[in-house]
Parts: C-alpha cells; structure tokens; sequence
C-alpha cells in the first residue's frame, strides 16, 4: 500500500531525534500512528543508512514472544551495537507488560533513540511519567484535517468536498473506501470505536456496565460541544429509567478521555483571567466517530460538527484551547500557542441580525487587539462594517489556513 508522507508530523518527530530525549507519538487508534512510524523507518533507511534501526510492531504475531520489560530489552540489545547510530522504533508500546522499565534502561544506557507510539493516555500520564518523567517528549498524532483529507481521498477543494469530511470525519482508513457509500464507511468506523472501546477502556479498566458506557458515549456525541456536568448527565439517565452514581459517571468520562476518544475543554474567564474545571465541553478526536454515535444524522446537528472540526484544525496548529467566558455571553473558543491568542466562534450562518449580534458581538467585547474570527458556512465573507477587526471566514477556508 502506498504510503502518504504526512510531512508536518515527520519533520517534527526528525527535529527531536538524538537530542537526549524519548519521542512519544500519541493518538486515538487508527488516526495513523504507525503509518507515522513506518514513514520515519523508511527516512532513516534513506538518509541515515549506515544507521541500525529496530521496528516492534506489537499488532503482529511476528513479536509475539515479547510480552514484557525484559524480552523486549533482551530482543533489542543483541542487534545494537554500544557506538552505533541506533533507532528503537516500537509501535503500540502499552501492549508490552512494564515496558517502561525497558525504556527507562534503554535510554540510560544510551542504547538507542527511542521513538514509540500509544493510543492510550493512561499509559503516558501516569504510568510511563512516574517512572521516566522529564526524559521524553509527547508529539500527539491526529485524524486527517481537511486539506490532508483532500490529499488522502484525491478529491478537489469543493463545498461538496467539505461536506463530506464534515459528514466521515478524518479516519486515514477511509481512503481505501468508497465515502459516498455510507454502510461500509459506517460499518468502518463503527469497528474502529469498538476496538477502542473493548481494548483500551472496557479490558483495561475492567467495566462491566458496558451499556452505561455505550449511552455515555451517545449522550456526550449528542451534546457535542455544550457545558456538560456529571449531575446533567445523572439526571438525565434516570430520566431514562438508569440509576447511575455522579462517581461513576465522572469515572467513565474520564476513561473516554484517556482513551483519546474525546477532549474535555474547560472554561476560561476573559475578564479574571482564570480557569473554570468543573463543567467541560467535549469535542471528539475524530468528527466521524461522534457522526456514527449520532447515526450520521448531520443535518440535525451540523453547528455541532462545525465546532468540532474547527476545535480539531486549532488543536492540529499547536494551540491550546479554551472556552471563553465573559459576562455577557461565551466565546467558542480562545486559542493560545506561545504569546499568540486568537478567538473564534463558530455558527453555521449569519442568518439573523440577532445571530450576527451575539457572534460579532462577543468578540467585540473583548478589549484587546488579538485576531478575531467569526467561521460559518454563509458564502460570502469578510469584515462587517459594525464590527471592524473581526474576520468573517467560510469555515473551507478557514480550515485551509495557517494560523
């Protein structure tokens, strides 16, 4: 199968090789990880091929044998030499029994330069972080943007194009389909979010009300992108005739987060300066799976998947992301890498003089000079002339950009 260089993530990982620290490629399964690995083993063999370079791939039967810490130090050893230019590349790293304690004496002894991947983040917030804390360096791997989605799929920069990402979301797997034909890329994604499920949350935390978990995961698809509490949701499953503890349903949502399938998003007030952490909103890793745990009913909800896929774009370009609080309204999103801050809101058209109020608005009651975006689907854009400062973006050319 032909490989598709995803160039940004690739000349990342390459700028942090042999600079003393361990690379970590972290993301939900499927959003290509190990294609990210194989890319790197294949410039290694190209620009360094004198180098020595060892590729565990825990999926294969090939490496069955090694189940833990020390058959995967006693495999690797042997092939490299103490004053070689060597290259431990180990793909889905949770699989192996301790094997943080191999990688801890890997990288003492200066062995090798180890770059792994997880799909799990419990594995790299407190399982690998109490034992090699401050001698890695996490890179997160994520599902296709848009214009790699273009690439992927050879498709042009249409608005038929856009919709279509809006409605499949950004799984690499999907190039070998069809997307036009929704039950095999249902049937697809589906089998996707039940590996996550049964793998990385129900065998590893050992649930047994899975079909809590399954009305959890639709209940949060469902109100994709609003404040969200553990007493909302309680509520609403004993609507629903299920009695569910406020302990268990925070537990949940926080194993849904650690398996990377959605990201909470806290509250930020503009005015205090401070962080709200007790009710989120949360946004999925991939648009696509929060689309089939809503039955792909896009049109019901395409406000929703706008916001996601826009969180998604500024989450791709290095940003943190926050909700805006002010006192009179909410700012989508406040996105901050470095010193640079921007604020987006998102709507899905300007249909309204009260709608472009509330969107330009809000972003004219924050007092200071940052850049300012209002992104929706309405085909004209640009500034109005009530809100100067404020761009109006069409959310296809928005994803396009480069902030």
């Amino acid at each position: 199968m032909e490989i598709i260089v995803r160039q940004k993530y690739l000349s990342h990982i390459i700028s942090h090789l042999n600079k003393g620290m361990m690379i970590i490629l972290v993301g939900q399964r499927r959003v290509g990880k190990s294609f990210m690995l194989r890319q790197l083993k294949q410039w290694l063999e190209e620009n360094k091929p004198q180098s020595n370079v060892v590729y565990v791939n825990k999926e294969l039967l090939d490496f069955r044998d090694i189940e833990n810490a020390v058959d995967l130090h006693n495999y690797v050893v042997p092939k490299f030499p103490e004053s070689g230019d060597n290259y431990l590349l180990i793909d889905e790293v949770q699989d192996i029994a301790g094997y943080e304690d191999a990688l801890r004496s890997l990288h003492a002894e200066d062995r090798c330069q180890i770059v792994a991947t997880g799909s799990n983040a419990y594995i790299f917030s407190s399982e690998l972080s109490t034992r090699i804390g401050g001698r890695y360096i996490e890179i997160p791997i994520y599902s296709l943007t848009y214009r790699e989605f273009l690439q992927f799929h050879e498709l042009p920069d249409t608005d038929g194009s856009l919709n279509d990402y809006l409605r499949v979301g950004g799984l690499p797997g999907l190039r070998l389909y069809d997307i036009s034909d929704e039950i095999p890329v249902r049937d697809y994604i589906q089998g996707v979010y039940n590996t996550i499920m049964m793998r990385d949350i129900v065998a590893r935390k050992q649930i047994r009300n899975v079909p809590f978990l399954e009305n959890l995961s639709r209940f949060i698809a469902d109100n994709n992108g609003k404040l969200i509490s553990t007493s909302s949701i309680v509520k609403f499953m004993k609507s629903q005739g299920e009695s569910i503890s406020e302990t268990m349903t925070a537990s949940y949502i926080r194993y849904l987060c650690k398996a990377l399938v959605i990201d909470p998003v806290a509250r930020y007030d503009l005015h205090g300066k401070k962080l709200f952490e007790l009710i989120f909103k949360y946004y999925f890793a991939d648009h696509g799976i929060r689309n089939f745990l809503c039955g792909f009913r896009l049109r019901d909800s395409i406000e929703k998947v706008m916001e996601n896929v826009v969180y998604h774009h500024l989450l791709t370009q290095g940003f943190k992301v926050n909700v805006g609080i002010l006192r009179a309204g909410e700012i989508d999103f406040v996105a901050t890498r470095g010193r640079q801050t921007i604020y987006v809101q998102v709507t899905y058209l300007l249909a309204s003089d009260d709608t472009i109020a509330r969107e330009f608005g809000n972003l004219a009651a924050i007092n200071d000079n940052y850049p300012k975006y209002v992104v929706s689907m309405d085909p004209v854009s640009g500034e109005f002339t009530a809100y100067p400062g404020i761009s109006h973006v069409h959310i296809r050319e928005f994803l396009k950009t480069e902030l």
